[in-house]
């Protein structure tokens, strides 16, 4: 049995994905379906089929939401001690030795990842590279353009 690894706020974010699906979306879709079947045959019907084909799509997430959920690890960042070291969702303040840029990364699970807001699934090269790592540490982080070193400057459980 696989365990996803997730933070709190990704908990819950699949869990409001899952109500949302279950008291919303599905309701809509069975009206759908039974209004496109007032219109007749249904072997020609092509709202009949665009619904049925939603109604497909919305039972697989579903399902793949529900067999997350009950294999998760919720890890709450903020119920375990600070040691500076990196560990599944801290925040980490990264030094580009190279540029001097600083960047913000918050490890997450592979569900809540977005580079868009600053979170990199723990399985990312990055986080591969910085878990186990301290505070003051220089990292190797291999990317597609070249190797980049990186210094940890800040840890914080947020």
């Amino acid at each position: 049995m696989t365990r996803y690894p997730m933070t709190v706020e990704g908990e819950k974010a699949l869990r409001d994905e899952l109500t949302h699906l279950k008291s919303v979306v599905r309701p809509q879709i069975s009206q759908a379906i039974a209004e496109a079947r007032e219109l007749g045959d249904l072997k020609e019907n092509a709202e009949y089929h665009a619904a049925r084909e939603q109604q497909s799509f919305t039972e697989g997430r579903v399902n793949d939401i529900e067999g997350k959920l009950s294999n998760a690890m919720v890890i709450d960042i903020n119920s375990i001690a600070k040691s500076g070291k990196v560990i599944f969702g801290v925040t980490v303040v990264l030094i580009n030795l190279d540029s001097d840029e600083e960047v913000t990364y918050k490890i997450v699970g592979d569900d809540e990842a977005s580079i868009k807001v600053n979170k990199i699934s723990v399985n990312s090269p990055i986080a591969r590279a910085l878990v186990g790592k301290e505070e003051g540490d220089v990292v190797v982080v291999n990317t597609p353009s070249g190797s980049v070193e990186y210094e940890i400057d800040e840890v914080k459980h947020i």
